[in-house]
Protein backbone atom coordinates (compact mmCIF):
# COMPACT_ATOMS: atom_id res chain seq x y z
CA UNK A 1 0.00 0.00 0.00
CA UNK A 2 2.84 2.35 0.90
CA UNK A 3 4.55 1.52 -2.44
CA UNK A 4 1.45 2.43 -4.45
CA UNK A 5 1.12 5.75 -2.60
CA UNK A 6 4.77 6.68 -3.26
CA UNK A 7 4.39 5.72 -6.92
CA UNK A 8 1.36 7.98 -7.26
CA UNK A 9 3.31 10.89 -5.78
CA UNK A 10 6.53 10.34 -7.71
CA UNK A 11 4.98 9.78 -11.15
CA UNK A 12 3.52 13.29 -11.58
CA UNK A 13 6.84 14.78 -10.47
CA UNK A 14 8.70 12.76 -13.08
CA UNK A 15 6.24 13.77 -15.78
CA UNK A 16 6.60 17.41 -14.76
CA UNK A 17 10.40 17.22 -14.91
CA UNK A 18 10.27 15.54 -18.32
CA UNK A 19 7.99 18.27 -19.69
CA UNK A 20 10.17 20.98 -18.17
CA UNK A 21 13.30 19.53 -19.74
CA UNK A 22 11.57 19.31 -23.11
CA UNK A 23 10.63 22.98 -22.87
CA UNK A 24 14.07 23.98 -21.64
CA UNK A 25 15.76 22.13 -24.48
CA UNK A 26 13.57 23.67 -27.19
CA UNK A 27 15.80 25.43 -29.74
CA UNK A 28 15.54 29.22 -29.94
CA UNK A 29 13.14 30.80 -32.43
CA UNK A 30 14.89 31.62 -35.71
CA UNK A 31 13.90 35.11 -36.87
CA UNK A 32 14.80 35.91 -40.50
CA UNK A 33 14.87 39.61 -41.43
CA UNK A 34 14.99 41.08 -44.95
CA UNK A 35 14.64 44.63 -46.21
CA UNK A 36 12.41 46.17 -48.87
CA UNK A 37 13.75 49.70 -48.98
CA UNK A 38 13.94 50.42 -52.70
CA UNK A 39 11.69 50.54 -55.73
CA UNK A 40 9.63 47.42 -56.38
CA UNK A 41 11.02 46.06 -59.65
CA UNK A 42 12.42 42.87 -61.18
CA UNK A 43 15.65 42.90 -59.11
CA UNK A 44 13.59 43.40 -55.93
CA UNK A 45 11.34 40.52 -56.94
CA UNK A 46 14.39 38.28 -57.29
CA UNK A 47 15.76 39.58 -53.97
CA UNK A 48 12.57 38.55 -52.16
CA UNK A 49 12.44 35.20 -53.95
CA UNK A 50 16.04 34.37 -53.00
CA UNK A 51 15.47 35.63 -49.45
CA UNK A 52 12.44 33.40 -48.91
CA UNK A 53 14.28 30.42 -50.40
CA UNK A 54 17.16 31.08 -48.01
CA UNK A 55 14.79 31.38 -45.05
CA UNK A 56 13.18 28.06 -45.93
CA UNK A 57 16.58 26.40 -46.40
CA UNK A 58 17.77 27.70 -43.01
CA UNK A 59 14.51 26.54 -41.38
CA UNK A 60 13.53 30.00 -40.12
CA UNK A 61 10.50 30.09 -37.82
CA UNK A 62 9.48 33.66 -38.59
CA UNK A 63 10.20 36.16 -41.40
CA UNK A 64 10.04 39.90 -40.83
CA UNK A 65 10.17 42.40 -43.69
CA UNK A 66 11.69 45.79 -42.84
CA UNK A 67 9.83 48.03 -45.31
CA UNK A 68 10.20 51.59 -46.57
CA UNK A 69 9.16 52.02 -50.21
CA UNK A 70 7.08 54.33 -52.37
CA UNK A 71 6.10 51.44 -54.65
CA UNK A 72 7.09 50.40 -58.13
CA UNK A 73 6.02 47.99 -60.84
CA UNK A 74 2.59 46.41 -60.32
CA UNK A 75 3.44 43.06 -61.92
CA UNK A 76 6.54 42.62 -59.76
CA UNK A 77 4.59 43.58 -56.62
CA UNK A 78 1.93 41.00 -57.48
CA UNK A 79 4.60 38.30 -57.86
CA UNK A 80 6.14 39.25 -54.49
CA UNK A 81 2.72 39.20 -52.80
CA UNK A 82 2.07 35.73 -54.23
CA UNK A 83 5.42 34.49 -52.91
CA UNK A 84 4.56 35.77 -49.43
CA UNK A 85 1.04 34.31 -49.44
CA UNK A 86 2.39 30.92 -50.50
CA UNK A 87 5.14 30.86 -47.87
CA UNK A 88 4.48 28.27 -45.16
CA UNK A 89 5.95 30.17 -42.19
CA UNK A 90 4.54 33.44 -40.75
CA UNK A 91 5.62 36.59 -42.59
CA UNK A 92 5.31 39.91 -40.73
CA UNK A 93 6.06 43.38 -42.02
CA UNK A 94 7.46 46.34 -40.09
CA UNK A 95 6.61 49.57 -41.93
CA UNK A 96 9.18 51.97 -40.53
CA UNK A 97 8.21 54.82 -42.82
CA UNK A 98 6.22 54.25 -46.03
CA UNK A 99 4.36 51.38 -47.68
CA UNK A 100 2.85 53.17 -50.64
CA UNK A 101 1.32 51.75 -53.82
CA UNK A 102 3.01 48.40 -54.54
CA UNK A 103 4.39 48.47 -51.00
CA UNK A 104 0.83 48.51 -49.65
CA UNK A 105 -0.05 45.39 -51.64
CA UNK A 106 3.01 43.54 -50.32
CA UNK A 107 2.21 44.63 -46.75
CA UNK A 108 -1.39 43.41 -46.98
CA UNK A 109 -0.07 40.03 -48.17
CA UNK A 110 1.81 39.61 -44.87
CA UNK A 111 0.27 37.79 -41.92
CA UNK A 112 0.80 40.73 -39.52
CA UNK A 113 1.44 44.44 -40.10
CA UNK A 114 3.38 46.57 -37.60
CA UNK A 115 3.97 50.30 -38.13
CA UNK A 116 6.34 52.83 -36.65
CA UNK A 117 4.99 56.14 -35.35
CA UNK A 118 4.47 58.49 -38.32
CA UNK A 119 4.41 55.68 -40.90
CA UNK A 120 1.83 55.43 -43.70
CA UNK A 121 0.22 52.72 -45.83
CA UNK A 122 -1.96 53.07 -48.94
CA UNK A 123 -2.17 55.26 -52.07
CA UNK A 124 -2.14 52.24 -54.41
CA UNK A 125 -3.57 53.86 -57.54
CA UNK A 126 -1.83 52.53 -60.68
CA UNK A 127 0.01 55.18 -62.70
CA UNK A 128 1.64 55.16 -66.13
CA UNK A 129 5.35 54.51 -66.15
CA UNK A 130 5.88 57.19 -68.79
CA UNK A 131 4.45 60.36 -67.26
CA UNK A 132 3.04 59.43 -63.84
CA UNK A 133 -0.57 60.00 -64.89
CA UNK A 134 -3.34 57.65 -63.78
CA UNK A 135 -3.36 54.43 -65.79
CA UNK A 136 -6.49 53.34 -67.73
CA UNK A 137 -9.35 51.76 -65.81
CA UNK A 138 -8.48 48.18 -66.85
CA UNK A 139 -5.28 48.47 -64.78
CA UNK A 140 -7.11 50.07 -61.86
CA UNK A 141 -9.64 47.25 -62.00
CA UNK A 142 -6.85 44.67 -61.94
CA UNK A 143 -5.17 46.38 -58.98
CA UNK A 144 -8.50 46.62 -57.11
CA UNK A 145 -9.11 42.91 -57.61
CA UNK A 146 -5.71 41.78 -56.33
CA UNK A 147 -5.87 44.22 -53.38
CA UNK A 148 -9.31 42.91 -52.49
CA UNK A 149 -8.40 39.22 -52.80
CA UNK A 150 -5.15 39.72 -50.86
CA UNK A 151 -6.97 41.50 -48.05
CA UNK A 152 -9.60 38.75 -47.90
CA UNK A 153 -6.86 36.12 -47.71
CA UNK A 154 -5.59 37.67 -44.45
CA UNK A 155 -9.01 38.57 -43.01
CA UNK A 156 -8.74 42.32 -43.60
CA UNK A 157 -11.52 44.60 -44.82
CA UNK A 158 -11.44 44.19 -48.65
CA UNK A 159 -13.39 47.40 -49.25
CA UNK A 160 -10.64 49.43 -47.55
CA UNK A 161 -8.05 47.70 -49.74
CA UNK A 162 -10.03 48.71 -52.84
CA UNK A 163 -10.34 52.22 -51.46
CA UNK A 164 -6.54 52.50 -51.50
CA UNK A 165 -6.77 52.17 -55.30
CA UNK A 166 -10.09 53.69 -56.41
CA UNK A 167 -10.86 57.29 -55.52
CA UNK A 168 -14.53 56.84 -56.45
CA UNK A 169 -15.26 54.31 -53.71
CA UNK A 170 -17.08 55.71 -50.65
CA UNK A 171 -16.79 54.06 -47.22
CA UNK A 172 -18.90 55.52 -44.42
CA UNK A 173 -16.79 57.11 -41.73
CA UNK A 174 -13.54 56.17 -43.48
CA UNK A 175 -13.40 57.55 -47.00
CA UNK A 176 -15.23 60.05 -49.15
CA UNK A 177 -15.32 60.07 -52.95
CA UNK A 178 -12.48 61.81 -54.76
CA UNK A 179 -9.63 60.55 -52.55
CA UNK A 180 -7.72 57.31 -52.18
CA UNK A 181 -7.02 55.88 -48.75
CA UNK A 182 -3.66 56.51 -47.12
CA UNK A 183 -3.68 55.46 -43.48
CA UNK A 184 -1.44 56.85 -40.78
CA UNK A 185 -0.32 54.43 -38.08
CA UNK A 186 -3.20 55.36 -35.76
CA UNK A 187 -5.77 55.11 -38.58
CA UNK A 188 -4.39 51.73 -39.70
CA UNK A 189 -4.67 50.53 -36.08
CA UNK A 190 -8.26 51.72 -35.86
CA UNK A 191 -9.41 49.99 -39.06
CA UNK A 192 -7.52 46.70 -38.76
CA UNK A 193 -4.63 47.40 -41.10
CA UNK A 194 -2.03 47.47 -38.36
CA UNK A 195 -1.54 45.05 -35.47
CA UNK A 196 0.46 47.43 -33.27
CA UNK A 197 2.48 50.64 -33.19
CA UNK A 198 6.12 49.76 -32.50
CA UNK A 199 9.50 51.42 -32.66
CA UNK A 200 11.64 48.44 -33.64
CA UNK A 201 11.70 44.80 -34.64
CA UNK A 202 12.80 43.88 -31.12
CA UNK A 203 9.60 45.45 -29.81
CA UNK A 204 7.56 43.36 -32.26
CA UNK A 205 9.13 40.19 -30.88
CA UNK A 206 8.66 41.33 -27.28
CA UNK A 207 4.95 42.05 -27.88
CA UNK A 208 4.54 38.51 -29.19
CA UNK A 209 6.39 37.07 -26.15
CA UNK A 210 9.15 35.65 -28.34
CA UNK A 211 12.25 35.25 -26.19
CA UNK A 212 15.54 33.47 -26.63
CA UNK A 213 15.43 34.05 -30.37
CA UNK A 214 18.23 34.29 -32.92
CA UNK A 215 18.15 36.75 -35.81
CA UNK A 216 19.53 36.41 -39.32
CA UNK A 217 19.69 39.48 -41.55
CA UNK A 218 19.51 38.46 -45.19
CA UNK A 219 22.31 39.68 -47.45
CA UNK A 220 22.67 38.97 -51.13
CA UNK A 221 25.44 36.51 -51.95
CA UNK A 222 28.45 37.64 -53.96
CA UNK A 223 26.95 35.88 -56.98
CA UNK A 224 23.74 37.87 -56.67
CA UNK A 225 25.74 41.08 -56.26
CA UNK A 226 27.65 40.28 -59.45
CA UNK A 227 24.35 39.68 -61.25
CA UNK A 228 23.08 43.08 -60.06
CA UNK A 229 26.37 44.70 -61.15
CA UNK A 230 26.04 43.43 -64.71
CA UNK A 231 22.49 44.79 -64.92
CA UNK A 232 23.84 48.33 -64.68
CA UNK A 233 23.00 50.03 -68.03
CA UNK A 234 26.56 51.33 -68.40
CA UNK A 235 27.98 47.82 -67.94
CA UNK A 236 25.38 46.46 -70.38
CA UNK A 237 26.55 48.99 -72.97
CA UNK A 238 30.17 47.91 -72.47
CA UNK A 239 29.21 44.25 -72.89
CA UNK A 240 27.40 45.06 -76.14
CA UNK A 241 30.57 46.77 -77.40
CA UNK A 242 32.61 43.65 -76.54
CA UNK A 243 30.11 41.41 -78.35
CA UNK A 244 30.34 43.44 -81.56
CA UNK A 245 34.10 43.94 -81.38
CA UNK A 246 34.75 40.27 -80.57
CA UNK A 247 32.76 39.02 -83.55
CA UNK A 248 34.45 41.49 -85.90
CA UNK A 249 38.01 40.66 -84.85
CA UNK A 250 37.30 36.92 -84.92
CA UNK A 251 36.43 37.19 -88.61
CA UNK A 252 39.45 39.43 -89.19
CA UNK A 253 41.76 36.65 -88.00
CA UNK A 254 39.87 33.33 -88.24
CA UNK A 255 40.94 30.66 -85.82
CA UNK A 256 42.62 32.80 -83.14
CA UNK A 257 39.76 32.06 -80.72
CA UNK A 258 40.18 34.84 -78.15
CA UNK A 259 37.91 37.48 -79.79
CA UNK A 260 35.16 34.89 -80.26
CA UNK A 261 35.59 33.74 -76.65
CA UNK A 262 35.36 37.37 -75.54
CA UNK A 263 32.20 37.93 -77.57
CA UNK A 264 30.51 34.77 -76.23
CA UNK A 265 31.51 35.59 -72.64
CA UNK A 266 30.16 39.14 -72.99
CA UNK A 267 26.92 37.80 -74.49
CA UNK A 268 26.46 35.39 -71.57
CA UNK A 269 27.22 38.09 -68.99
CA UNK A 270 24.72 40.36 -70.75
CA UNK A 271 21.87 37.86 -71.05
CA UNK A 272 22.06 35.76 -67.85
CA UNK A 273 21.42 38.56 -65.28
CA UNK A 274 18.38 39.82 -67.18
CA UNK A 275 17.11 36.28 -67.68
CA UNK A 276 17.45 35.39 -63.99
CA UNK A 277 15.61 38.59 -63.05
CA UNK A 278 12.72 37.71 -65.36
CA UNK A 279 13.37 40.53 -67.84
CA UNK A 280 14.91 38.64 -70.76
CA UNK A 281 12.17 36.46 -72.24
CA UNK A 282 13.00 33.49 -74.47
CA UNK A 283 11.58 35.21 -77.56
CA UNK A 284 13.73 38.30 -76.92
CA UNK A 285 16.88 36.18 -76.72
CA UNK A 286 15.95 34.36 -79.93
CA UNK A 287 15.29 37.72 -81.60
CA UNK A 288 18.78 38.91 -80.60
CA UNK A 289 20.50 35.76 -81.86
CA UNK A 290 18.55 35.85 -85.13
CA UNK A 291 19.46 39.50 -85.64
CA UNK A 292 23.18 38.80 -85.10
CA UNK A 293 23.06 35.86 -87.54
CA UNK A 294 21.42 38.04 -90.18
CA UNK A 295 24.15 40.67 -89.80
CA UNK A 296 26.90 38.03 -90.07
CA UNK A 297 25.24 36.54 -93.15
CA UNK A 298 24.92 39.98 -94.78
CA UNK A 299 28.53 40.94 -94.10
CA UNK A 300 30.27 37.69 -94.99
CA UNK A 301 28.00 35.72 -97.30
CA UNK A 302 25.55 38.01 -99.10
CA UNK A 303 27.00 40.56 -101.53
CA UNK A 304 26.10 44.21 -101.04
CA UNK A 305 23.97 45.43 -98.16
CA UNK A 306 20.23 44.90 -98.30
CA UNK A 307 17.19 43.52 -96.55
CA UNK A 308 19.07 40.96 -94.41
CA UNK A 309 21.47 43.57 -93.04
CA UNK A 310 18.81 46.18 -92.26
CA UNK A 311 16.53 43.54 -90.70
CA UNK A 312 19.40 42.10 -88.66
CA UNK A 313 20.41 45.50 -87.28
CA UNK A 314 16.78 46.34 -86.47
CA UNK A 315 16.20 43.01 -84.70
CA UNK A 316 19.46 43.28 -82.76
CA UNK A 317 18.85 46.82 -81.52
CA UNK A 318 15.21 46.05 -80.63
CA UNK A 319 16.18 42.88 -78.73
CA UNK A 320 18.99 44.59 -76.81
CA UNK A 321 16.56 47.28 -75.64
CA UNK A 322 13.63 44.94 -74.91
CA UNK A 323 15.80 42.60 -72.83
CA UNK A 324 16.51 45.45 -70.40
CA UNK A 325 12.84 46.44 -70.05
CA UNK A 326 10.07 44.74 -68.05
CA UNK A 327 7.57 44.79 -70.91
CA UNK A 328 4.82 42.32 -71.70
CA UNK A 329 5.09 41.67 -75.46
CA UNK A 330 5.63 45.34 -76.35
CA UNK A 331 3.22 46.58 -73.67
CA UNK A 332 5.11 49.43 -72.00
CA UNK A 333 2.22 50.64 -69.82
CA UNK A 334 4.16 50.05 -66.60
CA UNK A 335 7.62 50.82 -67.94
CA UNK A 336 8.92 54.25 -66.97
CA UNK A 337 10.29 56.68 -69.54
CA UNK A 338 13.57 56.76 -67.61
CA UNK A 339 13.98 52.99 -67.99
CA UNK A 340 13.35 53.21 -71.74
CA UNK A 341 15.87 56.03 -72.11
CA UNK A 342 18.53 54.22 -70.09
CA UNK A 343 18.04 50.97 -72.04
CA UNK A 344 18.13 52.80 -75.39
CA UNK A 345 21.29 54.71 -74.49
CA UNK A 346 22.98 51.52 -73.28
CA UNK A 347 22.12 49.55 -76.43
CA UNK A 348 22.80 52.31 -78.96
CA UNK A 349 25.86 53.49 -77.05
CA UNK A 350 27.34 50.00 -77.15
CA UNK A 351 26.62 49.60 -80.86
CA UNK A 352 27.92 53.05 -81.80
CA UNK A 353 30.97 52.48 -79.63
CA UNK A 354 31.55 49.15 -81.36
CA UNK A 355 31.31 50.74 -84.81
CA UNK A 356 33.66 53.53 -83.74
CA UNK A 357 36.12 50.92 -82.45
CA UNK A 358 36.01 49.00 -85.71
CA UNK A 359 36.26 52.01 -88.03
CA UNK A 360 38.81 54.15 -86.21
CA UNK A 361 40.72 51.66 -84.09
CA UNK A 362 40.35 48.35 -85.90
CA UNK A 363 43.46 48.79 -88.03
CA UNK A 364 45.61 49.85 -85.09
CA UNK A 365 44.43 46.93 -82.98
CA UNK A 366 45.09 44.30 -85.64
CA UNK A 367 48.60 45.70 -86.14
CA UNK A 368 49.34 46.05 -82.45
CA UNK A 369 52.00 43.97 -80.73
CA UNK A 370 49.43 42.39 -78.38
CA UNK A 371 47.24 41.29 -81.30
CA UNK A 372 50.26 39.80 -83.11
CA UNK A 373 50.98 37.66 -80.05
CA UNK A 374 47.48 36.16 -80.28
CA UNK A 375 47.10 35.88 -84.04
CA UNK A 376 49.32 34.57 -86.83
CA UNK A 377 49.83 37.68 -88.97
CA UNK A 378 53.08 36.79 -90.75
CA UNK A 379 53.07 35.22 -94.19
CA UNK A 380 54.40 31.68 -94.16
CA UNK A 381 55.94 31.47 -97.62
CA UNK A 382 57.47 28.52 -99.48
CA UNK A 383 60.77 30.43 -99.62
CA UNK A 384 60.91 30.26 -95.82
CA UNK A 385 60.38 26.51 -95.87
CA UNK A 386 56.63 26.45 -95.19
CA UNK A 387 54.52 24.14 -97.35
CA UNK A 388 50.92 23.06 -97.53
CA UNK A 389 50.28 19.60 -98.82
CA UNK A 390 46.47 19.75 -98.74
CA UNK A 391 46.20 20.65 -102.47
CA UNK A 392 48.53 19.83 -105.34
CA UNK A 393 50.67 22.53 -106.84
CA UNK A 394 48.41 24.74 -108.94
CA UNK A 395 49.89 27.60 -110.85
CA UNK A 396 48.67 31.16 -110.44
CA UNK A 397 46.44 32.03 -113.38
CA UNK A 398 45.00 28.53 -113.79
CA UNK A 399 41.49 28.69 -115.26
CA UNK A 400 38.58 26.99 -113.49
CA UNK A 401 34.77 26.80 -113.43
CA UNK A 402 32.66 27.67 -110.40
CA UNK A 403 30.79 24.55 -109.34
CA UNK A 404 28.77 26.31 -106.60
CA UNK A 405 27.93 29.87 -105.71
CA UNK A 406 30.99 31.70 -104.37
CA UNK A 407 29.95 34.28 -101.76
CA UNK A 408 32.79 34.37 -100.99
CA UNK A 409 33.41 30.67 -100.26
CA UNK A 410 32.42 27.74 -102.44
CA UNK A 411 33.83 25.09 -104.79
CA UNK A 412 35.47 25.18 -108.23
CA UNK A 413 36.42 22.55 -110.82
CA UNK A 414 39.89 22.26 -112.35
CA UNK A 415 40.50 19.46 -114.83
CA UNK A 416 37.53 17.54 -113.50
CA UNK A 417 38.61 17.81 -109.84
CA UNK A 418 36.75 19.80 -107.18
CA UNK A 419 38.60 22.25 -104.91
CA UNK A 420 37.59 24.61 -102.12
CA UNK A 421 37.90 28.23 -103.16
CA UNK A 422 36.98 31.74 -102.08
CA UNK A 423 36.89 35.18 -103.67
CA UNK A 424 37.96 38.61 -102.49
CA UNK A 425 34.33 39.39 -101.82
CA UNK A 426 32.94 39.00 -105.32
CA UNK A 427 29.70 37.15 -105.93
CA UNK A 428 30.19 34.44 -108.57
CA UNK A 429 27.40 32.29 -109.98
CA UNK A 430 27.81 28.54 -110.71
CA UNK A 431 29.24 27.92 -114.18
CA UNK A 432 31.16 31.18 -114.42
CA UNK A 433 34.81 31.13 -115.41
CA UNK A 434 37.36 32.01 -112.74
CA UNK A 435 41.13 32.05 -112.40
CA UNK A 436 43.38 31.21 -109.47
CA UNK A 437 45.20 34.22 -108.01
CA UNK A 438 46.66 32.60 -104.87
CA UNK A 439 47.02 29.30 -103.01
CA UNK A 440 46.34 29.62 -99.29
CA UNK A 441 46.79 26.36 -97.34
CA UNK A 442 44.01 24.03 -98.52
CA UNK A 443 42.01 26.72 -100.32
CA UNK A 444 42.36 28.50 -103.64
CA UNK A 445 41.79 32.21 -103.94
CA UNK A 446 40.06 33.10 -107.19
CA UNK A 447 38.49 35.90 -109.17
CA UNK A 448 36.36 36.18 -112.28
CA UNK A 449 38.30 35.49 -115.45
CA UNK A 450 39.22 38.67 -117.32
Amino acid sequence: MMFITIKRLVLPVLLFLAAYNAIAEKPPTKVFIMQIRDEIDAPMRRYVKVALETAEKNKADLIIIDMDTFGGVLTDAKDIADLILAFKKPVWVFINNDAASAGALISIACDSIYMAPGATIGAATVVNGSDGSEAPDKYQSYMRSIMRSTAEENNRNPQIAEGMVDENIEIDGIKEAGKVITFTTSEALKYGYCDARVDSIDEILARNKITGYTTEYFQLSNTEKIIAFFMNPAISGLLILLIIGGIYFEFQAPGIGLPLFTAITALVLYLVPYYLNGLAENWEILLLIFGILLIVAEVFFIPGFGVAGVTGISFTIAALILIMLDNEYFDFEFVSTGDVIRASFAALGGIIGGVFLLVFAGGKITHSRAFRRMALTDTQSIEQGFTANFVPEIEIGTKAIAQTILRPGGKIIIDGKVYDAFTRGEYIEPGESVEVIAVEASTLKVRKSI
